[in-house]
């Protein structure tokens, strides 16, 4: 039997419930999509970017909690997405959505999440949800918006201890392209929108695994003329387009289970010694590749304020991260060294090949939302390609 973490009153004074696989019920105020969905619950620290977060490919398969409360009150626009379909599953919110104020919004938060058929709740205590994801690990739920106020709560706690989870689960293959494009929008600046890369000096075909638009941006503002391949392309499909240096995406779910299909191309391409730059989900791509192995974290890291720190210069970055499993740092062969650790709990942030021009990351350097301070990890990737920055 389904418990309430609220006393029980008027059925209609609530209109949304998010329905843990333990029975646990959080009661609040529906937003968004009317409906239910299933998926894995964690949380965000960010402060800002909401709308990023939302559409953040890696975020597929999970329902967000923010702890940050004040979520919506700069509304919504065209601008700040990640990709054109959210991925994620559904959020949840302590505080009611307020009509946007923001020079730059086009609409309300509410109804940009009724538009994509994403189902919210606010009015949460998401503190307390925080500290049960923190101290029991990252439970399957079910988050639902009925305006009449009636929930079958037995059959949401039936739905979300039915729900596999992301271990084992390849959502990669969900949030990749289906078909090869080409990229050339860069950096946004006030009153010009994004830049168009007119004259790149370089050309990097990036591996879709769920894609951030504004790490492609990155990557044509440092220079690059970029080609989009699905996460599915053989070494074949990826050096037709000869390219100067292969890009590996973020993405979400379990690496193990994309790596089936993955690994044996970043095998092959490692074998032609092009540069090669892998972020998140690729950074976990590439260790699989090099024989590493990777483990489910009991929370994983979402927020854009994690600490970490570069082992060759001692400098401490503040990270945007948004990753459940990591790599297993003990199983990372002779020839890779580990660049980065987080400083929150110690778990491998980077590694770069001693023998050849491959290095990746496990955050987010393109700070979106986020800080700046990785962004030279894009100039250093520009640099291997013109050969001025050894392997």
């Amino acid at each position: 039997m389904a418990q309430s973490t609220l006393p029980a009153g008027d059925a209609g004074a609530y209109t949304g419930v998010l329905v843990l696989a333990d029975g646990t019920v959080f009661k609040g105020r529906g937003i968004g999509a009317v409906g239910d969905s299933v998926g894995e619950v964690c949380f965000n620290t960010s402060m800002t970017g909401y709308q990023e977060i939302l559409t953040d490919p890696s975020y597929a398969g999970q329902i967000i909690t923010f702890t940050f409360p004040h979520i919506g009150n700069t509304g919504a626009n065209p601008e700040d997405i990640e990709t054109v379909t959210p991925a994620a599953r559904g959020l949840i919110l302590r505080a009611d959505v307020t009509d946007p104020s923001n020079w730059r919004a086009t609409r309300h938060l509410d109804d940009w999440l009724k538009s994509y058929g994403l189902v919210g709740l606010a009015g949460v205590d998401t503190r307390r949800l925080t500290r049960r994801i923190r101290d029991l690990g990252a439970p399957n739920g079910v988050v639902a918006h009925a305006p009449d106020g009636k929930f079958d709560l037995d059959a949401l706690v039936a739905k979300a201890k039915g729900w596999p989870g992301l271990e084992g689960m390849d959502l990669a293959k969900d949030v990749s392209c289906r078909q090869t494009y080409g990229w050339d929008e860069g950096a946004w600046t006030l009153g010009a929108g994004y830049a168009t890369q007119e004259s790149p000096r370089f050309h990097v075909v990036a591996i879709d695994f769920g894609a951030k638009r504004n790490i492609l941006r990155c990557l044509a503002a440092a220079g690059c003329k970029v080609t989009v391949v699905p996460g599915t392309a053989t070494v074949e499909d990826v050096m037709r387009h000869k390219p100067d240096g292969v890009f590996l995406s973020n993405g979400p779910g379990d690496p193990a289970a994309t790596g089936e299909y993955a690994v044996p191309t970043i095998k092959g391409l490692l074998d032609t010694g092009l540069p090669m730059f892998g972020i998140c989900l690729g950074h976990q791509m590439l260790s699989l590749a090099l024989g590493a192995k990777t483990k489910k974290m009991p929370l994983g890291h979402r927020g854009a304020n994690h600490p970490v720190k570069d082992l060759a210069s001692g400098r401490v970055e503040i990270t945007s991260q948004n990753h459940g499993f990591v790599v297993m740092e003990e199983t990372l062969p002779a020839d890779a060294e580990v660049t980065h650790v987080s400083l929150f709990d110690g778990t491998n942030e980077g590694i770069r090949l001693k023998n050849k021009p491959v290095f990746s990351v496990q955050y987010h350097p393109e700070a979106s939302p986020g800080p700046q301070d990785s962004h030279y990890l894009f100039d250093r990737f520009v640099a291997l390609m013109d050969g001025k920055q050894p392997a």
